[in-house]
């Protein structure tokens, strides 16, 4: 049995902490904030989880693992936080074939779709991951807050900000998943972003239609726009990549301006018929290198998160686990 030290109680944290437990280790997660936490990156109605990358075989696989393992983590939780609605891709007519042939290969289950209520790049064509979908983040995040303080071998440390890592803390292991602000723990290059997005609430008459809608990316008329359905309480999120921007810290404030941008870039017709319930911003870090770095003796980090944070967090669990058995071993 190894002690496993968790800085940072989001997605990654989370996932990390239970595979770990169920391997017979201790864990003790300290959290800045909360347990869960509202203002981590985590916290949030939805997230978008699609599995077939076409230029990556090796990593469709892993993604295929990573979804089976999420439907395992709701029948551990006992709580149902993932939603196969599909995943909703627009590519260009010419790359269908091809598209269609790497699905089949890797076996990723791929049909094309109709969605009126979206609007996608002249020239393409909606095609749907089947298994792919949305994972309820708040849900997930509350559920396994609830399993891991209900484990004898888990200690869950809220408003414990950590300053430094580098010692090790006195565990056979660290893992720092403390989302953009990772890179004030670790020495590790990464770039700082910033992305709006707008929850909506669809007009009544479309309201049945966008319950069963699938979640879409890489759509809009100049393919970078992307949206989460409504649906089991949420709302109707969409953003683009126009609305991204580097900035050098973490902002507390809403750019009005990249909200605007959200709005204006026309993934979903007539959006002015909707409601607008709510725009936010979440922080993200993009680094070159390893999903899972090893930033000191002991010490390892998940420098990156963003848009893929959430679908990969049992990847890095698994690696974690795996380190550990090796060093058993």
């Amino acid at each position: 049995m190894a002690g496993v030290l968790i800085v940072g109680a989001g997605v990654v944290g989370l996932v990390t902490a239970i595979e770990c437990v169920l391997a017979g280790h201790r864990v003790t997660v300290l959290e800045r904030g909360d347990i869960p936490n509202p203002e981590s990156t985590s916290f949030d109605q939805h997230r978008g989880i699609r599995m077939l990358d076409v230029n990556d075989p090796v990593a469709t696989w892993r993604m295929l693992g990573a979804s089976r393992r999420w439907r395992e983590l709701e029948s551990l939780l006992d709580t149902r936080f993932y939603r196969r609605v599909g995943m909703v891709t627009a590519w260009p007519l010419v790359d269908v074939a091809s598209v269609t042939k790497a699905a089949s290969s890797a076996g990723v289950s791929l049909e094309p779709v109709d969605v009126p209520h979206m609007t996608i790049p002249q020239g393409t064509v909606a095609l749907s991951e089947t298994d792919g979908g949305v994972l309820l983040a708040e849900r997930f995040l509350r559920a396994a807050t609830d399993w891991l303080s209900r484990q004898p071998a888990v200690t869950l440390k809220r408003r414990s900000p950590v300053r430094s890592v580098h010692s090790g803390l006195g565990a056979d292991i660290v893992l720092v998943a403390a989302g953009p602000w990772s890179r004030n723990l670790v020495d590790y290059p990464v770039r700082l972003y910033r992305q709006a997005m707008v929850y909506l609430r669809p007009p009544a008459n479309l309201a049945r239609w966008w319950e069963n809608a699938p979640a879409a990316g890489r759509i809009g008329p100049d393919g970078r726009a992307w949206l989460l359905p409504p649906g089991d309480g949420t709302l109707l999120k969409i953003s683009t990549d126009a609305a991204c921007q580097e900035v050098d810290e973490i902002e507390a404030t809403t750019s009005q301006a990249l909200v605007d941008k959200v709005l204006g870039a026309g993934m979903v017709p007539d959006v002015d018929r909707y409601t607008v319930v709510a725009a936010g911003q979440c922080h993200y870090a993009d680094a070159n290198g390893p999903v899972l770095a090893e930033v000191a003796p002991r010490v390892w980090a998940r420098v990156a998160c963003g848009g893929t944070g959430f679908a990969t967090a049992p990847l890095v669990a698994n690696q974690i686990v795996e380190l550990l058995r090796e060093e058993a071993a």
